[in-house]
Formats: C-alpha cells, sequence, structure tokens
C-alpha cells in the first residue's frame, strides 16, 4: 500500500450500516483480534449499538481494510472512546493506522466538540497512541489475555497533521 493512499471513508451507526459492510466490519475485526491475535473473548458487544462505525477502502467498493468505533460519551466513560481499531494485514506499515485515527479523532471532535477522547490501547501501541497527542492514565493492567493501558487524548494535545 502507497503511504500517500486516498482513503475512502464511511461513518455509520450500527442500524445505518448495509448488511455486507457490517458483515466485513465484523469479519475484520474476528480476523484481526480473535484468529490473528488469538483472543477468544466476545468481539461483538453491546458498545457496537452505542456507537459510530468507520469503515475504510482504499478504492470505492474495494475491500474494506481498516475500520474503528467510536463509542458514545458515558458508555464507556464520561469522553467518548475509540476502539476495535483494526487495520488488514495487507494494509499495514504505510500510515494507514494514522490515517484510521485521524478520521476518527476528528469525527469525535465534529460529534463532541472540546471533549477528550478515551482508548484502552494494547500496552505494545502505547508509542503509536502518544504520537497523536494521546497519554496513558492507568497502569497497565490484562484484558483478554493482552496487557493495555487506558489513555486520553485532550483537545490541547491533539496533533495535527494534514490527510494526503
Amino acid at each position: 500500500m502507497a503511504a500517500a493512499r486516498h482513503w475512502h471513508w464511511t461513518w455509520a451507526r450500527l442500524d445505518e450500516l448495509p448488511a455486507r459492510a457490517l458483515h466485513e466490519a465484523l469479519a475484520l475485526r474476528c480476523r484481526v483480534f480473535v484468529v490473528e491475535q488469538r483472543c477468544a473473548y466476545q468481539e461483538v458487544d453491546d458498545a457496537d449499538t452505542r456507537a459510530w462505525h468507520l469503515l475504510g477502502r482504499g478504492a470505492p467498493g474495494g475491500p474494506l481494510l481498516a475500520t474503528l468505533r467510536v463509542v458514545d460519551r458515558g458508555v464507556q466513560g464520561a469522553e467518548p472512546a475509540i476502539g476495535r481499531v483494526v487495520i488488514a494485514p495487507e494494509a499495514r506499515g504505510a500510515g494507514a493506522g494514522q490515517a484510521l485515527m485521524r478520521e476518527g479523532m476528528a469525527r469525535c471532535q465534529a460529534v463532541w466538540p472540546g471533549q477528550a477522547i478515551r482508548l484502552s490501547a494494547q500496552a505494545h501501541l502505547q508509542g503509536f497512541y502518544g504520537a497523536l497527542g494521546f497519554q496513558a492514565v492507568s497502569p497497565q493492567y490484562v484484558e483478554d489475555g493482552i496487557p493495555h493501558i487506558d489513555m486520553l487524548c485532550h483537545p490541547t494535545t491533539m496533533t495535527r497533521q494534514e490527510t494526503p
């Protein structure tokens, strides 16, 4: 994948997603979280019903390469929460994660202006999220067999980079 990829983003609430798009998003999440990371847990949860879902494709109608969800304020904390951040293996290593996160963070600021953004990061990705302005707010803990850390991004610490 080229670093200057132009992403085609789709935002929708769960009940607005076409059945095929929902299937693609859940299949990608399971492919990465359950199969690749060997983490047997309930991947689909009630937070999906109270979230915005972002789907990223390299071309209109192309395969789904990236997805995340933004859970509404008050569901997982006082702040909106970004979670289920997934990049398909074939799209990794060329800035896809940063592009996906910047799009998610922009949505948070559009829907909840001035609010901090929460996420539960896999601990080995703390540096990645830190570069986007997130700061650790908890000690490391184990969730579903994987070390995690809670992080917040305050509006004043968000990095601003132009999307190609």
